[in-house]
């Protein structure tokens, strides 16, 4: 569960009290993983896999309470919001236009409080100076010309950083820029407490990268020669997936794809920054489209499907060799390992030990012959222990949405499978994906509370305003379902006693 989706007065999930709640909820049924999607600030769509910066923390997630207590912020400023959201989405444009004003006033009494000498605050500053100077200013002139695509929206000297037109700008909004350092401050302050808690309560955080970054983020902005642009500050191939069963068309992503000649020539020193900052604030990390490390699909810039790209060698067993050799040698990560897979994909997986990811709901399908096919990967009887089990994931329709969407034919074959009738189904893959062989073995919370197509977080290739928006209305589960879910963990070995 992502942290927006946590229930708040505020309109989006927060790093307060409700996050610590969140934690002892699942210390009380023995979970021991807490997996959150990307946690970085999102842009146009509020895709958490397009964020506007693959370094900084998501403003709408800091707790206004929290600032208040603290004495940033007036009791009434946080009164005069409550209650003006739905409990049950997010308004991403609606929260924006209340919580941004705040938190820049917040920032102010912070700074009129001898904020800017705060030793923490400066030692965060000069810590972090590698990307926040760049982001700090990024926010600045998104806001001055409203509109993020830099590459086309913005002044020549600004598109091309040209340094005395940037030194002008830091200088002329140094106030605004500062302003953008401590809303900084305040969300990695809060996560970092958020993050201490989870782990004293035994409790290890999985975060997310996606593999690209966005076109019009400060990483692109800050890094056109690590991706493949032309001397006109345009992008000149586009990054997705091929045609397959659920696409004819392919998947057109849009995402400026990497120069990784360039990416060697720097040592990976882009990467590693970016590795290194995740796991700051988590325990271990999804690669989000692992198999981009070893081929990537390119799409020549200016078609409108994905139909006509190609696959292209990615160095990454290379990008690999040097994490380890610079982070150490076990590299925490989990390797989104789905969709078109290949033998070099799988290899790369497996020479570096990674596990990769089991979705059940992939797991149900026939033979040619009309047979049930048992030898499907995916199926928990055939899961490996390197791996990492799930119901679904945040692109998938939760459990019981799609259960309740097969044919006949398919749902009797996973009642056979799962031995149970159909109001038993969400709750026997959770005991099957429990019991599985897999390392690790992760839930949507809508699973737990058995949520139909209503509690979806994402459609993948689509932009609705239902996407990345769902939240807990409130922060309960049954009683009875944190007993089975307890009982069930317990029993099939996978708590230490630790929690």
């Amino acid at each position: 569960m992502h942290p927006s989706s946590l229930p708040s007065v505020h309109g989006i999930g927060s790093l307060g009290d409700d996050a610590l709640k969140f934690i002892d909820l699942l210390s009380c049924m023995h979970v021991t993983l807490w997996q959150v999607l990307p946690l970085g600030p999102t842009g146009f769509g509020d895709s958490p896999y397009a964020v506007r910066s693959t370094f900084a923390g998501n403003e709408l997630l800091i707790d206004l309470n929290e600032l208040a207590a603290e004495g940033f912020l007036g009791l009434e400023d946080v009164l005069q919001v409550s209650g003006m959201f739905f409990p049950q989405r997010i308004d991403y444009g609606r929260v924006r236009s209340v919580k941004e004003p705040l938190l820049d006033k917040a920032a102010v009494a912070f700074l009129a409080e001898g904020g800017s000498t705060e030793k923490q605050f400066v030692a965060f500053c000069r810590e972090n100076s590698f990307w926040l100077d760049d982001y700090a200013l990024y926010v600045i002139l998104c806001r001055l010309y409203g509109d993020s695509r830099w590459f086309s929206k913005w002044p020549e000297d600004i598109k091309r950083r040209k340094d005395s037109t940037l030194a002008s700008l830091q200088k002329k909004y140094r106030d605004a820029i500062l302003n953008v350092k401590v809303i900084q401050y305040f969300f990695f302050r809060q996560w970092a407490k958020v993050k201490a808690y989870a782990n004293e309560h035994g409790i290890r955080i999985i975060g997310d990268i996606p593999i690209f970054v966005a076109s019009d983020s400060v990483d692109a902005w800050c890094n056109v020669k690590l991706l493949k642009m032309d001397d006109d500050l345009q992008q000149t191939a586009s990054s997705g997936v091929p045609p397959d069963a659920f696409s004819a068309d392919g998947q057109l992503w849009g995402n400026p794809v990497y120069d990784w000649d360039n990416h060697i020539k720097t040592n990976f020193a882009w990467w590693t920054d970016r590795i290194r900052n995740t796991l700051k604030l988590c325990d271990s990390i999804r690669i989000d489209h692992f198999r981009g490390l070893s081929a990537y699909w390119e799409i020549p810039q200016g078609e409108k499907t994905a139909i006509h790209g190609k696959w292209v060698q990615a160095p990454g067993q290379l990008l690999l060799d040097h994490l380890r050799e610079t982070l150490g040698p076990d590299l925490p990560f989990i390797a989104e390992d789905l969709g078109v897979i290949t033998d070099d994909v799988e290899e790369l997986r497996d020479n570096n030990r990674l596990p990769g990811m089991k979705i059940l709901q992939f797991a149900f399908g026939f033979s040619k012959d009309g047979a049930f096919d048992a030898s499907n990967a995916y199926l928990p009887h055939n899961c490996i222990e390197n791996s990492a089990v799930y119901t679904g994931t945040h692109d998938n329709d939760t459990t019981r949405g799609w259960y309740d969407k097969l044919d006949g034919r398919t749902k009797d074959a996973i009642r056979r499978y799962l031995e149970c009738p159909d109001d038993q189904i969400v709750w026997e893959m959770l005991r099957a994906m429990l019991m599985s062989n897999s390392r690790w073995a992760i839930l949507p919370i809508q699973d737990l509370l058995e949520l139909g197509s209503e509690g979806r977080m994402n459609v993948p290739s689509t932009c609705g305003t239902s996407n990345w928006s769902w939240r807990m209305p409130r922060l309960q589960v049954d009683q009875w379902r944190m007993e089975r879910l307890k009982d069930m963990i317990d029993r099939y070995g996978r708590y230490d006693g630790k929690a």
